[in-house]
């Protein structure tokens, strides 16, 4: 008999203690390097109800998940989202699980930013790539940038630590990245930079899109000074202090720098598959135990059956000879 409380243990000796969820493939965003223009979402009967979403996240809990971060799509579109968030909350005060927060575009935090904050909700992340108006429509295809300002504004009237997460794209933004840094700085916010992944078949060419975060770092030192620090936030991203600011500077970089020795986390998609490496195909469909029973036996058993498969690495190539993406579903897909 399975022991629904075993904690999770890869073939590596890594425990796996923070999750990420996705609620929903939906966003009110089309990001050209997350999705094409005219997406096809799922059905509604593929995805987990709200119900569901709260017993599978709380099966990894009781596992050992101590971070839990939900993303989209959009988290914030999905309807009725806050039930959920209030719901996983019980976990907060149980004293189960350290932290719960979200990755979002901003453009919901208005409306839900001090019910947040209210649930437990310390931190959130904000995808943010460009403070010129124009180029972030280009980017986001139907957003505004006074929408994202306008959330970040009420994330810091509840009391909301903010991490901006900026895609580098060559020829893009890659020249907004100093005052990108400066203004995060200034307002306060952590700033992250990430290398644009080979994940789905989107309308550019990621050959022409990809900047190595190599190069941006020894760019930033020319009038920077850059300190590594030891500072985690759960995620891969490693750190830098900026003397000149006084801010926090992280890099994530799967292209240049592969981070997975110390990979402690897995995915699941709105529809329940769980995807023990974000640059791997390897899943496991957790909906279809979810459904079966209204015990977790055998949910909990399929998802210590998939952490045993959980690979050392992924294997992400962007280059000439390498066009089709190392893995075909799309990020709006895995959750961010």
């Amino acid at each position: 008999m399975n022991d629904s409380n075993t904690p999770m243990i890869d073939p590596f000796g890594r425990m796996v203690s923070y999750l990420r969820v996705s609620v929903t493939d939906r966003c009110d965003f089309r990001c050209v390097y997350c999705m094409a223009e005219n997406m096809t979402f799922l059905p509604r009967k593929d995805l987990l109800s709200l119900e569901e979403l709260d017993r599978l996240c709380t099966a990894f809990i009781d596992k050992g998940v101590k971070k839990l971060r939900l993303t989209g799509g959009e988290p914030l579109v999905r309807k009725n989202i806050m039930q959920l968030i209030e719901g996983l909350s019980r976990h907060l005060d149980s004293g189960k699980l350290e932290e719960l927060t979200l990755t979002t575009n901003g453009s919901q935090l208005p409306k839900y930013a001090q019910q947040l904050a209210d649930c437990g909700v310390k931190r959130v992340n904000v995808s943010l790539d460009t403070l010129d108006p124009d180029k972030f429509h280009e980017i986001t295809r139907w957003g505004h940038l006074q929408q994202v300002y306008d959330g970040l504004a009420a994330a810091k009237t509840a009391g909301l630590q903010v991490k901006i997460n900026a895609v580098a794209l060559k020829d893009v933004n890659e020249h907004e990245i100093e005052p990108m840094l400066k203004w995060a700085h200034g307002e306060g916010y952590d700033l992250t930079l990430i290398e644009t992944m080979p994940l789905g078949e989107i309308d550019g060419d990621r050959v022409d899109q990809y900047l190595p975060l190599s190069t941006v770092r020894e760019r930033l030192s020319e009038n920077y000074t850059l300190t590594d620090i030891p500072y985690k936030t759960g995620g891969p991203a490693r750190y830098v202090e900026i003397k000149e600011t006084g801010g926090r500077l992280g890099f994530i970089t799967p292209m240049t720098h592969n981070f997975c020795e110390s990979c402690n986390r897995v995915r699941v998609t709105c529809t329940g598959t769980l995807f023990m490496c974000l640059g791997q195909e390897d899943a496991a469909d957790l909906r279809e135990p979810l459904r079966a029973s209204e015990s977790n036996e055998a949910l909990s058993q399929a998802i210590d059956d998939a952490i045993l498969r959980k690979p050392k690495g992924h294997d992400f190539i962007i280059d000439r000879d390498k066009i089709a993406p190392s893995v075909g579903r799309h990020m709006s897909m895995t959750g961010g």
